[in-house]
C-alpha cells in the first residue's frame, strides 16, 4: 500500500477502506482515473474494483432529506404491497428486472453516446447483478453495476408511483431512431414497490454512471415518505437492501432465491449472482435461429420449462415480426395427455416471457383453450401488460397474437401430417380431442375449417384401420358430388350393416365412419368443409322418402292397399311412440328404421338430458319416423297377423319399433327390450 500511496499526486483523488467480516478483514482502494505525470506525459490509469465477496460500509454525509410520496403513490402504495401481485415471491423477479433495466440502459448509452452526450465513467466494467442473503440478518441485497440514478431520477422513479424510467428512456431514445433498447422490459413502474410485500424497510444506494456523479441513499418503510440522503463510497449503479419483515423470512434463504430466481429470471441477458454463484445458465433457445438449436437442446429446453421427464413429439421453433414481433417455440409432448390436460379447468401450458423476463408461467390468453397441451414458450416486445405484468389485458393486439400463434401452429400440424404420417396417426390417437373441442367451442368458421385439416375418419372406401382426411376425401369425388356423407356408428361392422348405410352403398357413394361419441356433434358444428356440406346419411335418407309405387310393390309382394293397411295398423299401435309411418325404398335387408331431425342432436340429447324426462315427452320432444321396408318378409307376415293373430301383430309392432330406436342410438337403455322379447319369444312358440 505505501508505494501505491508514495505515486499518487497531491492533486488524485484515493480512499482506503478497511471493513472486517467474522472470518477476516479486507481493504478495497477505489480511485477515480489517476492522473500520474511520468516523463512529461499525462498518463490516465483506470483503477476501477468490482467488489465480489462484500461491499464496502457507505457513508452518509449532511443530513437526510425527507419527502413526502405523492397523493396516489400514498394511497396505491398499500395496494401495490398488499394485493397487486399473487405471489409475494414476485418481487425478486421485479427487482432483477429493473437490475436488468439498468444494465441494459448503460450498455446502449456506453455505445451510442454523442459529443454532446454526458460523458460516462467506467464504461469497461463488468455488467452483472449481484444478489446476497443473510439470515442473521433478514436481508436481502440486489446490487446491478448498470446506468444507476442521479437525485432527480431518483426522486422521479422511486417517489412517484407508475412512473416508468425504462417507458421514459424507451420513449426518448426512439425519438432518435434507436432500436438497441428493445431488451428493457419495464414498462409501469411499480416493481419497485412490489417488495414492499415483503420488506419492513427498504434501502436504495444509487450513484449515476455520469462522469462525478454524486452518491445518494433512498430509503422508506412505504408508510408514506421517504428520505434521501448524499453518501460517500457508492460504486457506480444501484444496491437495494430489502429488510424482510419477520414472516418473509424464506426469502433471506439462498436456496428459495435460487429457485425463485431460475423459475422467473433464468433466461436475463446478464450474469445473475447469487453469493457469488451465477444462476442462470440455460439459453433462451427462442431468440436463437432455428437452425441453431439442436435436438438435445430442445429436449432440454422443454423438460425445463414443462417439469418433466419425456421428450417433445414435434416441435414449432417460430419467428416473425409481422403483423406482431413473436419469438416462441411450441411443443407437444410426447406422453399421452394427462387428466389435468383433459380438464378444460387446466390452464394452458404456454409461458409468456418479454424480453426474456417471464411475465406469466402458464398464460391462458395467448393460445386458445383447446390448445392446452401445448407446451412452449412465447416471448413478444408488443404485448400490453397490466400493473402486475400477472394478467394480460384484453386488447385487439393480445386476439392477433392468439391468432398468429393458432393458425401457424395448424399450419405446422397438417404440415407434419404430411410429412410424418405414422407419427401424426400416433399422435392423433391421443389428442384428436382437443381438435374436436376446438370445432365445438370455436367462434371463427376459418379457423374451424383449419382444424377440420387435422381431422381423420376411417372411410367405407379404405380398409380397415386406414383413415382419410377430409381433404383426400374431397379429392376423390366427382366434381358433381356436392356433399360429403358421414355415419356414426360404435364400430365398421355396425356402420356397414346399419340399414342408413344401405342406399349409400347401392351408390357407391363414400362415406366416412365416425366412431367415436361426439364425432358427429363436431361435423354438425362444423358444416362443411371445402366448400361441400357434410350430411350425415341418417338425414339424407330423409330426401324423396316416399314409396312411388302407386298399386303394385312388385311380384308377390303387396299392393298398395295392403301397405297403408299397416301403416294404419303402425300408426294405431304405436301411438305415442311414432308421429309419422310411411314407406321408403332405400332399404334392403332392414324392415324398417327410424328417422328424426337432426338425428346427432338427438343422441346428444338422449345421452345427457333425457334422464329426468318421462318416456311420453321423450318421444313428443323427439317426434320419431317410423319408414317401412314393404318388400321385407317381416312386413309382409306383419300383414298376415293384423287379421289372424292380433296380439302378435301388436308385439311384433312394438320389437321392431324398438329395434330400430336401437340402430338409431335413440334408446336410453337397451335392457328393457328384454321383457318385450321373451314375450314374444312365448308366443311365437305356442305352436310349437
Amino acid at each position: 500500500m505505501s508505494a501505491l500511496r508514495a505515486r499518487l499526486s497531491s492533486t488524485v483523488f484515493a480512499r482506503r477502506l478497511l471493513y472486517n467480516t467474522k472470518n477476516h478483514s479486507k481493504i478495497i482502494i477505489y480511485a477515480k482515473p489517476l492522473s500520474i505525470y511520468n516523463n512529461d506525459k499525462l498518463t490516465f490509469i483506470s483503477c476501477y474494483s468490482t467488489v465480489s465477496d462484500h461491499q464496502p460500509a457507505e457513508t452518509v454525509k449532511g443530513n437526510a432529506e425527507r419527502k413526502e410520496f405523492q397523493a396516489e403513490t400514498r394511497m396505491l402504495l398499500d395496494i401495490v404491497a398488499r394485493s397487486l401481485y399473487s405471489d409475494k415471491e414476485v418481487f425478486i423477479r421485479e427487482l432483477i428486472s429493473n437490475a436488468s433495466d439498468a444494465l441494459e440502459k448503460f450498455r446502449y448509452l456506453s455505445v451510442s453516446s454523442t459529443p454532446e452526450s454526458p460523458k460516462l465513467e467506467h464504461i469497461d466494467r463488468p455488467l452483472n447483478i449481484q444478489l446476497t442473503t443473510d439470515k442473521q440478518n433478514r436481508t436481502l441485497t440486489f446490487q446491478d453495476s448498470g446506468i444507476g440514478m442521479t437525485k432527480e431520477e431518483m426522486i422521479q422513479n422511486l417517489g412517484t408511483i407508475a412512473r416508468s424510467g425504462s417507458k421514459s428512456f424507451i420513449e426518448e431514445i426512439k425519438k432518435q431512431g434507436a432500436e438497441e433498447a428493445s431488451s428493457i422490459i419495464g414498462q409501469f413502474g411499480v416493481g419497485f414497490y412490489s417488495a414492499f410485500m415483503v420488506a419492513d424497510k427498504i434501502e436504495v444506494f444509487t450513484r449515476s454512471s455520469i462522469e462525478g456523479s454524486q452518491g445518494y441513499k433512498w430509503s422508506s418503510d412505504g408508510s408514506g415518505s421517504y428520505e434521501i440522503q448524499e453518501v460517500d463510497g457508492v460504486p457506480i449503479g444501484t444496491k437495494i437492501i430489502v429488510y424482510l419483515k419477520t414472516d418473509c423470512r424464506e426469502f433471506a434463504d439462498d436456496t428459495t432465491v435460487k429457485n425463485i430466481i431460475m423459475k422467473y429470471s433464468n433466461f436475463i441477458g446478464s450474469p445473475i449472482l447469487l453469493n457469488d454463484e451465477q444462476i442462470n445458465s440455460i439459453k433462451p433457445l427462442w431468440l436463437m435461429e432455428p437452425k441453431e438449436v439442436t435436438q438435445e437442446q430442445h429436449i432440454e429446453f422443454y423438460r425445463f420449462i414443462s417439469n418433466s421427464y419425456d421428450k417433445p413429439r414435434f416441435t414449432l421453433h417460430y419467428k416473425t415480426d409481422a403483423p406482431l414481433s413473436i419469438r416462441s417455440i411450441l411443443y407437444v409432448p410426447e406422453g399421452k395427455p394427462g387428466l389435468f390436460e383433459l380438464s378444460r379447468d387446466s390452464d394452458v401450458g404456454v409461458a409468456l416471457y418479454s424480453r426474456k423476463i417471464l411475465i406469466k408461467n402458464k398464460a391462458e390468453n395467448i393460445l386458445p383453450k383447446w390448445l392446452r397441451f401445448v407446451k412452449g414458450v412465447v416471448d413478444s416486445e408488443d404485448i400490453p401488460l397490466n400493473l402486475s405484468r400477472e394478467l394480460l389485458q384484453n386488447s385487439a393486439l393480445i386476439a392477433k397474437l392468439r391468432h398468429v400463434l393458432t393458425n401457424r401452429f395448424l399450419k405446422f400440424m397438417v404440415e407434419t401430417s404430411h410429412k410424418d404420417p405414422v407419427g401424426y396417426d400416433a399422435f392423433y390417437k391421443d389428442y384428436s380431442l382437443f381438435f374436436k373441442e376446438g370445432i365445438v367451442t370455436g367462434q371463427s368458421p376459418l379457423e374451424k375449417e383449419e382444424i377440420a385439416k387435422l381431422l381423420r375418419f376411417e372411410s367405407s372406401k379404405l380398409e380397415s384401420g386406414s383413415k382419410t382426411s377430409l381433404a383426400d376425401y374431397n379429392s376423390r369425388q366427382s366434381n358433381d358430388q356436392r356433399n360429403i356423407y358421414y355415419l356414426a356408428a360404435p364400430s365398421r361392422e355396425l356402420a356397414q350393416s346399419s340399414p342408413y348405410y344401405e342406399s349409400m352403398k347401392k351408390r357407391d357413394v363414400e362415406v366416412l365412419f365416425c366412431y367415436e361419441m361426439y364425432d358427429e356433434l363436431v361435423l354438425l358444428e362444423l358444416k362443411e368443409f371445402g366448400g361441400r356440406p357434410l350430411i350425415s346419411v341418417e338425414n339424407d335418407m330423409q330426401k324423396d322418402p316416399a314409396d312411388k309405387s302407386d298399386n303394385i310393390i312388385g311380384i308377390d309382394d303387396l299392393q298398395q292397399s295392403q301397405v297403408n293397411e299397416i301403416i294404419t295398423f303402425l300408426k294405431s299401435n304405436l301411438s305415442g311412440k311414432v308421429f309419422e309411418v310411411r314407406t321408403t325404398q332405400k332399404l334392403d335387408s332392414h324392415p324398417c328404421v327410424i328417422i328424426v331431425p337432426e338425428m346427432a342432436a338427438a343422441r346428444h340429447f338422449i345421452r345427457t338430458q333425457a334422464q329426468n324426462l318421462s318416456e311420453e315427452n321423450r318421444f313428443a320432444l323427439l317426434r320419431p319416423q317410423l319408414e317401412i321396408n314393404a318388400k321385407h318378409p317381416i312386413i309382409k307376415k306383419l300383414h298376415k297377423l293384423i287379421n289372424s293373430d292380433k296380439d302378435l301383430a301388436n308385439m311384433v309392432a312394438l320389437q321392431l319399433f324398438s329395434n330400430a330406436m336401437v340402430t338409431a342410438g335413440l334408446l336410453m337403455d337397451a335392457r328393457n327390450l328384454i321383457t318385450n322379447i321373451n314375450d314374444l319369444l312365448v308366443k311365437a312358440l305356442e305352436k310349437h
